[in-house]
């Protein structure tokens, strides 16, 4: 028998009993939340300006957090925008550039061979799920989530279908259940983001003592504008339509501070990095009846959904991890939802698959209160009704709303709303802001800037699909 001695038993037991009371244990990485939500603005809420729609939690995340004022989103509508949130790319290289409708439901699915930060993380160790609506491909495609890192999904596959809050069905983990007294169309008994909040709020408490992450999709406060409670702005002398949507954006706020409260209880905020952004800027034009009420529609940018002006693109993006993020910090610099991929890599302690090569930059020193990463571009391009490209170089922005449109060339430094094109007078800086979208946009069959890929489904053959006329 091996006889140890006695220095060496002390010395051992001094040192499990530091492991035990926490000493030298290594640290669990972090819990991600990314809550994500449908066309709100940064308008919208109160920390960004906001007066008359009440959004308590979100102003308190906040002073509690950090508020970013130049947070881009991946580009201005739905599909593409998430798809490049969850695959680190950018749109002249992410496989979804435009949403692509495919019948009688679901969307054009993301590619097999394309990485999502849930399969990263789910590969570290992490529990992965998505509730809300998805948006890049059914449950018998390669674009489930499913097939895409997460564990767990609960509400809406199609976008489509996800217009609807009284939807005749929803998923579970991509099993169809009905909604019985539903009728798709706005009249029913059965809300469903009360359904998917739910689901949320209990597999958070399921994941307490492990680490996890959740990628949030809220529908709100996306048109159809259907609410099942109106609450504070019943009384109001505003349209059905204001009232629905002002009380849309303070649901959505209710069910965020839910979550927060929820991290609170389970004691594990101080391990858990929450962030909140819209997919895209305001659905609405200054001129329409919510931009003229609420003054939000682009919180004085030009532009909004569907454009590449700054008011289509920059969201309303809060971060929030008590003792990591700095409470009450404004932050100007900017940052891109291809990003936030290789930020949750280095929070999980991963490493990327062998050959992949992200676009974005990881955040974590800037969300600990660093500068932003520098990088030389930033490049959105959309393939809505036509072709549109937008690239960012330091303060310089240049946008071509067309393959056969001139570019226009703003000075984001003094002139953030877009107002004065300097193309004419900066020759050099067209050149550069050319050569930019040159090598930002690697060609795809699905996605050609000449115009839309003739064998992609026009508006006509779509209906016509779908058994219309």
């Amino acid at each position: 028998m091996i006889r140890l001695p006695a220095l060496t038993l002390t010395c051992c037991g001094i040192l499990s009993g530091l492991v035990a009371a926490g000493f030298g244990a290594v640290p669990k990485p972090p819990n991600i939340i990314f809550i994500l939500s449908d066309d709100l603005a940064q308008g919208d809420i109160g920390a960004y300006g906001q007066k008359l729609i009440q959004t308590p939690r979100l102003d308190r995340m906040a002073r509690e957090g950090t508020r970013y004022l130049q947070a881009y989103c991946g580009t201005s509508v739905c599909a593409p925008s998430r798809g490049s949130l969850l695959t680190g790319l950018h749109t002249g290289h992410s496989p979804i550039r435009a949403n692509w409708e495919i019948q009688p439901e679901g969307q054009l699915p993301l590619p097999a061979e394309t990485i999502t930060v849930a399969q990263i993380l789910k590969n570290a160790g992490y529990a992965t799920a998505t509730m809300g609506k998805w948006g890049l491909g059914m449950y018998d495609t390669t674009g489930s989530p499913l097939q895409k890192g997460f564990d767990h999904s609960f509400g809406y596959n199609c976008q489509r279908h996800a217009h609807s809050y009284f939807p005749t069905h929803l998923y579970r983990d991509g099993v169809r259940f009905e909604l019985p007294g539903n009728d798709g169309v706005g009249v029913g008994k059965t809300y469903a983001q009360n359904l998917i909040q739910e689901d949320v709020l209990r597999w958070v408490r399921a994941q307490k003592d492990r680490p996890f992450f959740l990628f949030y999709a809220i529908t709100l406060p996306h048109a159809r504008f259907e609410i099942d409670e109106l609450g504070v702005y019943a009384d109001r002398p505003w349209t059905p339509q204001q009232k629905a949507f002002a009380a849309m954006v303070t649901r959505l706020d209710r069910d965020i501070g839910q979550i927060l409260d929820l991290l609170a209880e389970l004691r594990i905020e101080d391990r858990t990095l929450v962030m909140t952004a819209g997919d895209n800027g305001s659905s609405f034009s200054p001129d329409s009846e919510f931009g003229k009420l609420f003054e939000q529609a682009n919180n004085g940018l030009r532009g909004f959904k569907r454009g590449l002006y700054e008011g289509a693109l920059r969201q309303a993006a809060l971060a929030r991890w008590p003792g990591v993020v700095p409470a009450g910090r404004v932050a100007e610099g900017p940052w891109a939802f291809w990003d936030f991929l290789p930020t949750a890599v280095e929070l999980a302690g991963a490493k990327l698959p062998p050959g992949f090569a992200p676009d974005g930059l990881s955040l974590v020193s800037y969300l600990k209160g660093g500068p932003a990463p520098a990088r030389e571009y930033f490049y959105w391009e959309l393939h809505e009704q036509r072709p549109i490209q937008a690239v960012r170089f330091g303060d310089w922005k240049a946008v071509r709303n067309g393959p056969d449109r001139p570019l226009e060339l703003y000075d984001l430094a003094t002139d953030a709303g877009e107002s004065r094109d300097l193309a004419a007078s900066r020759p050099d800086l067209v050149t550069r802001a050319e050569e930019l979208m040159r090598r930002a946009h690697t060609p795809d069959r699905n996605w050609p800037l000449t115009g839309r890929a003739a064998h992609r489904p026009t508006g006509a053959a779509k209906k016509k699909a779908a058994g219309g006329k």
